[in-house]
């Protein structure tokens, strides 16, 4: 610091004293532009600003650095240069965030609702999902395949200056390479995105920790979370009563966040990301230190996931000298509406996603539980079915589509009658239709080419057992009907598929297609879909349109998942559901199986504080273990 902010610093009197943001003329923070090689361009604040702002409106991608780390920026009106940011940041399909300087801005592209507005112009700035509006001129390649908008406002100084230079909406995507941690060093930022940004927009203040933009969307009009971060993160959620020993709960692998239970507090990580990406553990391990010190935790017990194959899992049960617990995927699932809305009493769990390790060795992940902090009974679930290629059926969706058509047909299935139809997973795309030819160039790229060798092969894998696992997964049904409807072949993130189907859907059709639930004396009740299956395929062939095709879809599982809520009531006499898991990350779905339950006298709960998908899983844990050892005490 310079003298004078020295003296105010040290000066109890002052209202600068011990202020850490300090922003001084003289001392800093400084702000200068450089190449990709990081040669500096300027170091003058206004040479610096009017020229970063020139290279975006000329198309170039500028990496900008902010408060939890960097961002690449272009203008999001330039489709060639969206086009570029995608082919060198190598995210070629997943949504990109927007910023623009004022919701007056926002309401030129998107729609923007009372609630929204009010949102987007919080202290937390997060990125707020925007109905898109008709022929926005926003570049095509920004958002594809869905049918919302990612924008934040401006949420820090620097960049309310550039965009005074006549900028008007902004891509601002993680400064990473995909699925790789955020970058918050300068030096680390132009050695591992100077291939992907032209120029460097840097300052000297150093980033203590990175954290991602939260990101909401919203359910029954209301916010609701799909990524807990930045604004939000380390507010802790408060429970009624406090813990007697500290508690970290390890998470999930993907959409990780782990969690620590202190007294009365359940401090939730920021999103952390997928565990399988050698950095994003390293991380994982350096923001359990950095929150356990800062929070002063000292855990006693240990929580984790069933699944023997998870990073986290593997890392909480080599702690030593603590307790550990393990909880089940869809258990902790229910429990974070639970701990969310005061319960601990049993309710009706409806958990729906894609993976979920179950208690019988199986992948869950359409389940009915009857759950309570201390217990759950699984009542029922989607009927199983086979996966062929273990973790690779949850990107290929021809692996769930073949075993799904083989188990509606039964004894009458015959490839041969299906061959043209599976072929055309990954050779059309609907969607594609009118699009500009670089974003047909990169969506032929990304559906592959399934031949019918190939899916012979996949087809006998099933047949024989070879590598196929048992699982009740509605997130695959989710990716099958998207692919038999031309939608694309491949999962290139979390999601992609089951997203393309919810915006496709055609608005005004109160249709469904038929389900059976299954009640065998001694087991779970099962939701069996196979006459759904069916009938898609006849709406297929006799040349339905895709968009009622997914309406009837959906309006099939909302239905199904009604009847086995209220079977459950009839048995258990309970009358309160709870709604979690990825697939409910679906506006669509949710908020017409919410009306349902409502229309039929439940009361309904879903998660609003943690994402209802698996970053809310370790809010889950924390709270199940916290009851389990006050029990125990």
């Amino acid at each position: 610091m310079c003298d004078n902010c020295a003296a105010q610093y040290t000066d109890v009197s002052d209202r600068r004293f011990h202020a850490q943001p300090v922003a001084c003329a003289a001392c800093g923070p400084k702000i200068r532009l450089t190449d990709n090689t990081g040669k500096t361009i300027t170091s003058q604040t206004e040479k610096v600003i009017a020229e970063a702002a020139r290279l975006l409106l000329a198309g170039k991608i500028v990496a900008i650095k902010g408060i939890g780390g960097f961002h690449l920026a272009v203008d999001a009106l330039n489709s060639q240069a969206v086009q570029r940011l995608r082919r060198r940041k190598r995210r070629d399909h997943k949504p990109f965030a927007i910023m623009a300087t004022s919701i007056e801005r926002v309401k030129e592209y998107a729609i923007v609702s009372g609630v929204a507005e009010r949102l987007l112009g919080s202290p937390q700035s997060p990125i707020v999902l925007l109905p898109k509006k008709p022929d926005s001129p926003i570049a095509p390649l920004v958002a594809e395949g869905v049918d919302t908008y990612g924008f934040m406002l401006c949420y820090a100084p620097l960049r309310y200056l550039l965009f005074a230079q006549n900028i008007k909406v902004l891509v601002m995507t993680s400064g990473n390479i995909s699925d790789e941690p955020l970058i918050c060093k300068n030096e680390l930022a132009l050695e591992r995105l100077g291939h992907v940004a032209d120029a460097f927009l840097i300052h000297n203040r150093e980033i203590y920790r990175q954290v991602d933009d939260s990101i909401l969307h919203f359910v029954d009009e209301q916010p609701a979370f799909l990524r807990r971060a930045r604004g939000y993160v380390p507010t802790p959620i408060l429970m009624k009563n406090s813990c007697r020993r500290d508690i970290f709960a390890a998470g999930a692998d993907l959409k990780n966040t782990f969690c620590f239970a202190r007294q009365n507090q359940l401090i939730c990580s920021e999103h952390i990301g997928d565990l399988e990406d050698a950095e994003v553990y390293h991380h994982y391990i350096d923001s359990i230190e950095h929150l356990r010190g800062l929070f002063e935790v000292e855990p006693k017990i240990v929580v984790c996931d069933l699944h023997p194959g998870y990073l986290s899992t593997r890392y909480a049960l080599s702690t030593p000298d603590v307790k550990i617990i393990q909880v089940q995927h869809h258990w902790a699932h229910i429990a974070s509406v639970l701990v969310e809305h005061g319960l601990e009493e049993p309710v009706i769990g409806l958990a729906a996603d894609g993976t979920g390790y179950g208690t019988d060795g199986a992948i869950w992940g359409c389940e009915c539980l009857i759950a309570s902090l201390e217990k759950f009974e699984r009542f029922g679930h989607l009927s199983y079915y086979s996966l062929a290629g273990g973790d690779k059926a949850s990107k290929e969706a021809i692996r769930p589509a073949l075993s799904l058509l083989r188990k509606a047909y039964g004894d009458d299935f015959d490839l041969d009658k299906f061959i043209s139809l599976l072929e055309r997973i990954g050779t059309t795309c609907h969607s594609c239709e009118g699009r500009n030819p670089e974003i047909k160039a990169i969506d032929s790229r990304l559906r592959g080419n399934y031949k019918i060798g190939n899916i012979k092969i996949i087809s006998e894998q099933l047949e024989k057992g070879v590598n196929c696992v048992e699982t009740s997964s509605l997130g695959r049904v989710f990716d099958t009907v998207a692919a038999m409807l031309g939608l694309g072949n491949y999962n290139n993130f979390d999601a992609q598929l089951p997203m393309a189907l919810e915006a496709i859907i055609e608005n005004g059709i109160e249709e469904s297609y038929g389900f059976e639930l299954i009640n065998k004396t001694g087991k779970p009740l099962q939701l069996d879909l196979d006459k759904m299956t069916r009938q898609i395929i006849n709406d297929i062939q006799n040349d339905r349109l895709p968009a009622a095709i997914s309406a009837k879809f959906h309006n099939t599982i909302a239905a199904a998942l009604l009847e086995m809520a209220i079977a459950a009531r009839e048995s258990t006499k309970l009358n309160t559901v709870a709604l979690s898991g990825g697939v409910f990350c679906n506006r669509y779905l949710i908020n017409r199986l919410a009306n349902l339950l409502k229309q039929n006298d439940f009361s309904v709960l879903i998660n609003r504080k943690v994402p209802s998908n698996d970053g809310g899983i370790s809010l889950g844990q924390a709270a199940i273990a916290k009851y389990l050892a006050s029990r125990e005490l």
